[in-house]
């Protein structure tokens, strides 16, 4: 069974990681955090989590995952935090950079299975959600899409817990916004489970469309497949592509930048590298002809650039990541031909997003 810690002791955590220690640090507004610093108020919301008879009923296994994500749930308000000018503190973006923090702690630091770390990830981004949905411009959307991400009975309890674990004079009305929460993902049909679509083609169509209907079955069928790979350099792209699909035709930006004399690390040239492959991809696109788009995709933004374009044309669009163990991948990124500095390896780690199911037609994760 995974943990985060077997000593769950507060003295241990805050002496044995960094990212705890310094919680005491970084302070709150007390409208609406009256208890404290950031490491008062996660101490309570871990125990605001644990005495939840809903927690308690959970497997074990699942206690570890919901209790790791309270214990870094805040862990980014250390670098967000702001005293404003009229001395009122705001942590704007905490939420989203600490998705990304957990994620490189889990994977560097602390070795996690994929499944379990990408469900704590989504536990720390949306663990506001329950509380704001209401406020999104397409509230139905944005939490089909989180549903698809984490089990969403999970971020209610930790939203809970959120609550509980603080003092403020609007706790009931938030309590209320939860309950409020619940009764929406089970309208939706996503309490506890990702909403499912009748076809993959109707995911994409809800995904791609604003007010679309998400029972809705498009009819057209797509005329080819573009494959996306996505991973960090080293991790195994180019041994999967050769092992599974050895036939089709790869538009591949290494292969691009090696044929120019252009180096990754040359911003300015790799504009050129996008642009002759986007057109090398078109190519194929026009004849509506099966193909790899070769590179490392690891932010969501230039993914959904990229199967923006491939939709245009009517393709169906297949993401698939590939992963290795941290260790692993410093030892095969060394190993290559086309080897990168360490320093510039840690750097693409820091911006990791992983690829989620809503993005494509068909995501696959190839974990080492």
């Amino acid at each position: 069974m995974w943990t985060i810690t077997e000593n769950k002791n507060w003295t241990y955590l805050e002496t044995h990681f960094d990212w705890v220690g310094r919680m005491e640090s970084v302070p709150q507004d007390t409208i609406y955090h009256e208890e404290g610093n950031v490491a008062i108020h996660t101490k309570m919301v871990i125990e605001a989590l644990v005495d939840q008879p809903a927690y308690q009923q959970l497997p074990v296994q699942e206690q570890e995952i919901l209790w790791a994500a309270a214990l870094l749930h805040d862990v980014e308000k250390y670098s967000t935090t702001v005293i404003e000018p009229d001395g009122r503190i705001t942590s704007n973006g905490h939420a989203r950079k600490g998705a990304m923090t957990a994620r490189q702690i889990l994977y560097r630091e602390i070795a996690t299975p994929f499944s379990i770390r990408e469900q704590i990830v989504g536990l720390v981004r949306y663990h506001g959600l329950p509380l704001w949905v209401f406020e999104k411009p397409d509230p139905a959307k944005a939490l089909i899409m989180a549903s698809i991400e984490v089990n969403t009975q999970w971020l209610a309890l930790l939203a809970r817990a959120d609550v509980l674990g603080r003092i403020c004079t609007d706790q009931d009305e938030m309590l209320y916004k939860i309950d409020c929460f619940e009764a929406f993902c089970r309208e939706q049909n996503c309490w506890a489970v990702a909403r499912n679509f009748a076809t993959d083609e109707a995911k994409m169509y809800y995904m791609q469309h604003e007010d679309a209907y998400s029972d809705y079955v498009p009819f057209e069928q797509p005329a080819a497949e573009v494959i996306l790979m996505s991973g960090l350099p080293g991790a195994g792209k180019n041994t999967y592509i050769q092992k599974h699909y050895p036939d089709l035709p790869v538009v591949s930006l290494d292969d691009i930048r090696v044929a120019r004399g252009i180096s990754p690390t040359d911003k300015s040239g790799n504009g050129t590298v996008i642009q002759e492959a986007k057109e090398q991809a078109r190519t194929f696109l026009r004849k509506q002809k099966s193909f790899i788009w070769n590179a490392t995709n690891i932010t969501r933004e230039m993914r959904l650039q990229l199967i923006e374009l491939f939709i245009t044309y009517e393709a169906r669009v297949k993401i698939i990541y590939v992963e290795v163990p941290y260790a692993g991948l410093l030892k095969q990124n060394r190993n290559r031909e086309a080897a990168i500095p360490d320093v510039v390896l840690e750097r693409l780690i820091d911006k990791l997003e992983i690829p989620v199911l809503w993005e494509a037609h068909e995501v696959i994760y190839q974990l080492a």
